[in-house]
């Protein structure tokens, strides 16, 4: 048996992430044939025919390192955002720019503020960098600016807020989220993770980007995982004050970020026929499930996402594994801190209605 004496006593305390359960290893567990994986918050649909395309044609370098500078991708995002080039930092998914953030914000003797149902990366990105958590209770399962505000202290280096939030759903409006930012010193680093941004539209959501014109310590981070379809290439990004971004890609890896993944982002950015459909598929199958869910007489979680959290009215395991045996996949989010709740993907129409009726038939 290895020592483990000499370790960082942290990590050792970690738990560690856990993903949705993955297709292929329902089949063997259960011996589960038609399978429906909602699980994830990915887009059903796939990625689009563009990024197909760019991902043949950048096949043939695979021998070649990528650009470790991104080049392409950022002067893309630049001009699809309206932002210096130099305000860009790409990463492995946006869960490395968070973790880049914390990296170089965090300290020994410091701390990072979160909800207490805050998307799972942003405790264990504190904890990594040997920072202190503060976690504010939430209110009616949405951020509490206020109380999050009233928490920093002089140890404070950062906030992390998701809007919407990722697993509730839920979301700040503008005016709490630039109020909050008025109130926030600016000594305060505020990372706005935007991953569901895409499928927005409500009138009250806010900008992230359109905001760091007027606030210098605010870091921007979006994902081509979501709506772009590409969670398996591993993509994201962070806008950011130039500085700021300066100190990020000092400390992120080398070719943090493939040639494939790079091109497809690039291929995605451009292709905005597919990412209106995938938004209007994912508006009609969140009428269906939330319709769904009122007719089961099932509470739920307003939602601005690609998912909807629900209560199971009880310990929500035994209907999560019930859900199993029929062959549909959702998210236990017990480790949130929700333990009756379970979280749905919006799928395609069919696999919706398979979970509304693996759920209605669930003991």
């Amino acid at each position: 048996m290895a020592d483990t004496a000499n370790i960082n006593a942290r990590v050792a305390g970690m738990t560690p992430y856990q993903p949705g359960k993955p297709i292929e290893e329902l089949a063997r567990e259960l011996g589960v044939a038609d399978i429906v994986k909602l699980a994830s918050n990915e887009n059903p649909r796939g990625p689009g025919p563009a990024v197909r395309e760019a991902l043949e044609r950048a096949a043939a370098d695979l021998s070649r390192y990528p650009d470790g500078s991104g080049h392409r991708l950022k002067a893309a995002l630049s001009e699809h955002l309206a932002v210096p080039a130099e305000r860009i930092t790409l990463g492995n998914g946006s869960n490395d720019v968070l973790e880049l953030a914390a990296r170089v914000a965090i300290s020994p003797g410091t701390e990072g503020v979160v909800d207490e149902h805050a998307f799972v990366v942003y405790p264990l990105a504190v904890a990594a960098a040997h920072g202190t958590l503060a976690t504010v209770p939430s209110r009616r399962f949405r951020h509490d600016l206020d109380a999050m505000r009233s928490r920093i202290t002089d140890a404070t280096r950062i906030v992390f807020i998701a809007n919407p939030n990722n697993p509730t759903g839920t979301w700040v409006t503008e005016a709490d989220l630039t109020a909050f930012l008025d109130a926030v010193p600016a000594s305060v680093w505020v990372v706005l993770d935007e991953a569901y941004c895409e499928y927005v539209s409500a009138p009250d959501y806010p900008d992230g980007i359109r905001l760091l014109a007027k606030y210098p310590n605010l870091i921007v981070t979006r994902t081509f995982s979501k709506i772009h379809g590409l969670a398996g290439l591993r993509i994201g990004y962070s806008v950011s004050a130039p500085d700021f971004a300066d100190l990020l890609n000092r400390i992120r890896q080398p070719f943090n970020t493939s040639s494939l993944a790079l091109a497809a982002a690039e291929a995605a950015l451009g292709d905005r026929e597919f990412v209106a459909t995938s938004r209007a598929l994912n508006d009609a199958g969140m009428r269906q499930l939330t319709d769904g869910l009122d007719a089961l007489g099932v509470e739920r979680i307003p939602s601005l996402g690609n998912f909807v959290t629900f209560d199971c009215g009880r310990e929500a395991m035994p209907v999560y594994e019930a859900l199993l045996r029929r062959g549909v996949i959702v998210r236990p989010v017990a480790s949130y801190g929700m333990p009756r709740h379970l979280r749905v993907s919006v799928g395609l129409p069919e696999e919706n209605a398979r979970f509304l009726g693996a759920l209605r038939d669930a003991p």
